[in-house]
């Protein structure tokens, strides 16, 4: 119950102020909320849609899972 309540204020603030939203799922210092803030920068809708897309079809641990393997 506590996720599902958690998942709509995300929605809500995402909708309302999209880096916010992001930043709430993923942390403020990501590469999801710096796009996030670029494009509601550039425009408030396309900053919703992908604020809405972050939140509810990426799955945080899953994306970041591989990003900081060693080269070598």
């Amino acid at each position: 119950m506590a996720a599902g309540c958690m998942s709509f204020c995300e929605v809500i603030l995402a909708i309302l102020l999209p880096p916010l939203g992001v930043c709430l799922r993923y942390g403020c210092c990501t590469a999801e909320f710096f796009i996030c803030l670029l494009l509601t920068i550039l425009g408030y809708i396309p900053g919703i849609i992908y604020a809405l897309y972050a939140i509810l079809f990426r799955d945080p641990v899953k994306s970041h899972g591989d990003e900081y393997r060693p080269l070598a």
